[in-house]
C-alpha cells in the first residue's frame, strides 16, 4: 500500500490516504508518486477525484524523512516531512 499526504498552501498536512501499490503503477518511489498523484487527482469513475496537493510519504519512513501525520509540515526545498514542535507548558 502507498500514503498519500494532503498539503495545504501553506506546506501543512490536512489528510493522509492509503492507495493500492497497484493504482501507483506497481512501482517504487519517486516512480510511484506521479501515477499516484494522477489516480487521486483523475476524474471519476476511474479515479479517487480528489483536489489538491499530494506528496507521497513512507510509512517506514524509509523517505521524505518520517511518516506524514496530520498537522506535520512539508519542506519542498529539503523533500522531507517535519513534525510539529511541541509547544511548551
Amino acid at each position: 500500500m502507498a500514503h498519500f499526504a494532503l498539503i495545504d498552501s501553506s506546506n501543512i498536512v490536512r489528510e493522509v490516504i492509503v492507495v493500492s501499490n497497484d493504482d501507483c503503477g506497481g512501482g517504487d518511489f519517486p516512480a510511484s508518486e506521479p501515477i499516484g498523484q494522477a489516480f487521486i487527482n483523475g476524474p471519476h469513475p476511474d479515479n479517487l477525484a480528489l483536489a489538491g496537493v499530494w506528496k507521497q510519504t513512507s510509512y517506514s519512513g524509509s523517505f521524505r524523512g518520517c511518516y506524514a501525520g496530520l498537522g506535520f509540515s512539508y519542506d519542498p526545498v529539503a523533500d522531507v516531512f517535519v513534525p510539529p514542535t511541541a509547544s511548551a507548558p
